[in-house]
């Protein structure tokens, strides 16, 4: 029974939703694809040390990658490590120009595939969608299930733990087989994937990586479709690693949490965070995205609104960062936090 709903969820992914990626290995390391790459990969990057040099013998540099490439001795280097907040310390790994140049030019030709095959309510590194078109649909799924405020929405939100570090390698390659058969596409995708690993041998991808973003929506799309075709949750919500999903049902939503820990672990390996798995009604204020959202407004994380006033109070924030704000506190109700910060510029 529960021990069979992953085997048979996926069955059903595979049998009625997979379609086979057109394009080949010519096509992904071909000199226009490259040269294109370049064009995307360079964008607010010319003036960086590491790209300088790069583009100071770029056609050269482009057609000796191209030819290890079509050679199959192109070997993938390693990552500088570094640490940055925002707001949590999280640990980015960059990889050289040369390896940065590749991952574009593997992103411009299966982004546009795998795209495709997503729920539209993934909202995270998709062309088209991001955090302000989470937040809207995250309104609309309240007013739906609690029939524009008039009884009770419960909200499931859940986030999975270590997320990035926790990817298994092989069952993603594996994920990636079933839509991909050229030969010379997985070889490339297995050398990106592999040469990365977090906590232990064959685990993690680099938060960095143009690739990761893509590749960590193709290993959570198993488990979007199955929420979508074997839970038949019709309210759900997915951003990178955290998702929510809605009803005027709290048992149905008590329900679902085993099953959705038990796909995670027996389908991807991945492990719901214990401290940020909760069900509350939206009447008492849901946190999501940075936001904590109500019936009818939604205000700003109380840690968020701190960050902003530390800074205001060290002088406020520089020009770019200011803009940055104000932005995002469009996007909800901050009316006395959108004053202060303009009187501070």
């Amino acid at each position: 029974m529960m021990g069979s709903v992953p085997c048979v969820c996926v069955c059903v992914w595979q049998s009625h939703m997979r379609a086979q990626l057109e394009c080949g290995y010519a096509e992904v390391i071909g000199v226009e694809n490259l040269l294109g790459a370049w064009l995307e990969f360079v964008r607010g990057k010319r003036y960086r040390r590491d790209v300088q040099e790069f583009s100071l013998r770029l056609i050269d540099n482009v057609l000796a990658l191209h030819d290890e490439l079509r050679h199959h001795t192109y070997a993938h280097g390693g990552y500088q490590g570094f640490s940055i907040h925002d707001p949590k310390p999280r640990s980015i790994s960059k990889a050289s120009v040369r390896d940065r140049l590749l991952h574009h030019a593997i992103y411009r030709v299966l982004y546009p595939f795998f795209d495709r095959t997503f729920i539209a309510d993934s909202y995270s590194c998709r062309i088209g969608k991001g955090t302000h078109r989470a937040l809207n649909r995250f309104r609309e799924f309240g007013y739906r299930v609690s029939r524009n405020n008039t009884r009770t929405c419960w909200v499931l939100k859940c986030d999975v733990r270590k997320f990035f570090a926790s990817i298994d390698q092989d069952i993603l390659l594996d994920i990636l087989q079933q839509d991909i058969s050229d030969t010379g596409v997985m070889g490339l995708l297995k050398r990106v994937i592999r040469s990365f690993a977090s906590t232990a041998p064959g685990k993690g991808l680099p938060l960095g990586n143009l690739t990761s973003q893509l590749l960590v929506n193709v290993y959570l799309n198993e488990f979007d479709q199955f929420v979508k075709h074997r839970l038949k949750a019709a309210y759900y919500i997915r951003y990178a690693d955290d998702f929510v999903t809605f009803s005027a049902d709290r048992s149905w939503l008590v329900g679902l949490i085993p099953q959705i820990r038990q796909f995670m672990r027996e389908r991807l390996k991945l492990e719901l965070h214990p401290d940020k798995v909760f069900i509350k009604t939206l009447a008492s204020g849901v946190d999501f995205l940075g936001w904590v959202h109500f019936p009818d407004h939604r205000v700003l994380r109380t840690t968020t609104k701190r960050r902003m006033m530390r800074r205001l109070g060290a002088g406020g924030p520089p020009g770019e960062a200011l803009s940055s704000y104000l932005g995002l506190l469009r996007h909800g109700n901050a009316y006395t936090l959108t004053a202060a910060l303009t009187r501070s510029a």
